[in-house]
């Protein structure tokens, strides 16, 4: 059997161990299976609170993160093309700074509720003045996606979960979210926090419910 150009060597060799060529090749010969974002993922995507984003940097160790927001807070602009806002988080900037020497990124996006699940791999960068930060408040940056495979997965071992509440430190437009306590322990001193970060203002009320880092 001729090697489909889909599939690495690596990915071919366990295939033929566990007989899955064909079902392989039958798949990425689909209209599922692609470059582009089908109607099927665009309704996915556009639904999602949450999803996973894994980079790598320039030795290619990976990083893989979650990413929350409202549902809808990933944007598909066109078929090829994804946006999603950056938030203030831990201040690694593990994400960010992995594209900043290697764009390649992979999402994961899962339906709790209803058990899909959808890969979509592609090349992400984001600038510092891109239009879409005035739609997002309290985003940092935009990251942008061109999309190089998107297709769905098994959705056999997912399990079902619901959805309890969106999380309060989501930025939303009127209001002002609460400032996380692990920014107040001892271990992180207010001088090390950003000039500007809200934690620094005692007027700025803490989330109750917010556990501990």
């Amino acid at each position: 059997m001729v090697a489909r150009e889909d599939f690495h060597r690596g990915q071919i060799a366990v295939q033929e161990r566990f007989d899955t060529r064909r079902l392989a090749d039958t798949l990425a010969a689909s209209e599922l299976y692609g470059p582009e974002v089908h109607d099927a993922a665009r309704r996915l995507i556009e639904s999602a609170d949450m999803v996973f984003v894994a980079t790598a940097d320039e030795q290619g160790m990976p990083d893989c993160s979650y990413k929350g927001g409202d549902p809808g807070f990933v944007r598909v602009l066109d078929d090829r093309t994804l946006a999603l806002p950056s938030y203030d988080g831990n201040g690694l900037f593990a994400t960010l700074g992995n594209l900043q020497v290697n764009p390649k990124v992979g999402m994961l996006f899962i339906d709790f509720e209803h058990g899909h699940r959808l890969r979509l791999n592609g090349e992400a960068f984001f600038l510092d003045d891109d239009p879409l930060l005035a739609e997002y408040p309290g985003a940092q940056l935009i990251i942008r996606v061109r999309t190089t495979l998107v297709y769905p997965n098994c959705k056999r071992y997912v399990h079902r979960l619901q959805r309890i509440e969106l999380s309060p430190f989501v930025p939303r437009t009127g209001a002002e979210p609460p400032v996380p306590s692990w920014k107040r322990e001892d271990w992180v001193p207010t001088a090390a926090l950003p000039h500007d970060d809200p934690a620094r203002d005692p007027r700025r009320p803490e989330h109750p419910a917010t556990p501990d880092y």
